[in-house]
């Protein structure tokens, strides 16, 4: 039987945050393991030229990316690891025949287009507009049928789903309507209390590359409450988009104090476990919360995660050679496939 395919792509705008590692890259490297899967890894370097971008910034990203794939242990024995740019003139070619069965109404309608518009409303371009397809075209020229990512490219995912019925209903094509592949981490709020964790507001993420006295540091910035009293947190549902909706669309029904209780304790219950998590729900209802000491044992749980991830990116930035063989080595693997999906659309579409 053949291998089902996975793609997934993480923007180039620097080294990867604990939401970029929970959300996507451990989903990357379940689904590399997994023999039932031939996996597809980007550096999602065009992407990034969708928001505003420094040249030299893009260039910088794209290999702190690329490092962190590498230390958080993709392989490129098992994947095809590439920068998107690689194969512009493929996964561009394929998102303009992918744009004439999708409408303006149907993007500018997008809630990610909406939050970006309102975060640059000066750079509101067509090359914004078309990201979702863009994104269903790095998607579909892999037929991939899995996407490892967060809960919050779903709108995106659905646009894919919604090209692929229409190039199959059209011209007779037979792409697979692709599926987020969700991880235990698929949606992490930021620090702040405030929306997701996200490289573009400071203070809202931690690095993978953060040492123990920057965790500490960025964790102690988290707004919490008096530590006694009702468990507000536990008013976060446990399926994954109503998770989103207590981060996002409630966000005005909850103080910046119980969303920040409610972001320490989903890390708790990641990096120390339920019982951990459960053992600190008693302390509320009882005695009470302390949290400098909560921040303290959770900073170092989470670097104990990061450790091994940062000897290794070490090892990486010593082999800068063997770094730029890697994209090569995956561009190649990746060409061959999306050939083939190119070439099938246009003869389709009667190009």
């Amino acid at each position: 039987m053949a291998k089902k395919r996975v793609l997934s792509g993480i923007r180039a705008t620097g080294r990867l945050h604990l939401g970029n590692y929970l959300g996507a890259v451990k989903g990357m490297l379940a689904l590399q393991d997994d023999p039932d899967y031939e996996t597809f890894y980007m550096i999602a370097d065009l992407h990034t030229t969708t928001t505003p971008f420094e040249p030299a910034e893009l260039k910088k990203g794209r290999r702190e990316v690329l490092l962190d794939y590498l230390a958080a242990g993709l392989d490129t024995e098992k994947s095809a690891i590439f920068a998107q740019s690689d194969l512009a003139d493929l996964h561009a070619q394929l998102a303009f025949y992918f744009s004439t069965v999708v409408s303006v109404a149907r993007l500018r309608h997008l809630p990610t287009f909406k939050d970006k518009v309102k975060q640059y409303p000066g750079q509101v371009t067509m090359a914004l507009l078309n990201y979702p397809v863009l994104m269903a075209a790095d998607i579909l020229i892999y037929k991939a049928s899995k996407v490892p990512v967060g809960i919050d490219q779903e709108p995106h995912l659905e646009v894919a789903r919604e090209i692929a019925r229409k190039m199959n209903s059209k011209y007779n094509l037979n792409f697979p309507e692709p599926t987020r592949f969700a991880t235990k981490g698929e949606h992490i709020p930021s620090l702040t209390g405030k929306g997701k964790m996200s490289k573009s507001v400071q203070g809202s993420y931690l690095n993978l590359t953060d040492d123990l006295p920057a965790i500490k540091a960025k964790l102690a910035k988290v707004p919490t409450d008096a530590g006694v009293g009702d468990l507000k947190y536990e008013n976060v549902p446990k399926g994954a988009a109503e998770k989103l909706k207590y981060f996002g669309v409630y966000e005005s029904k909850q103080t910046k104090e119980s969303r920040g209780v409610a972001v320490l304790m989903l890390l708790v219950e990641i990096f120390q476990g339920k019982e951990r998590k459960e053992e600190y729900d008693k302390q509320y209802e009882g005695e009470g919360i302390s949290y400098q000491k909560l921040k303290g044992e959770l900073a170092k749980a989470i670097f104990e995660e990061f450790k091994p991830i940062q000897k290794k990116r070490k090892e990486f930035e010593e082999k800068p050679e063997y770094v730029e063989k890697v994209l090569e080595k995956g561009a190649k693997a990746a060409r061959k496939v999306a050939e083939i999906t190119v070439r099938e659309v246009r003869d389709k579409m009667g190009i």
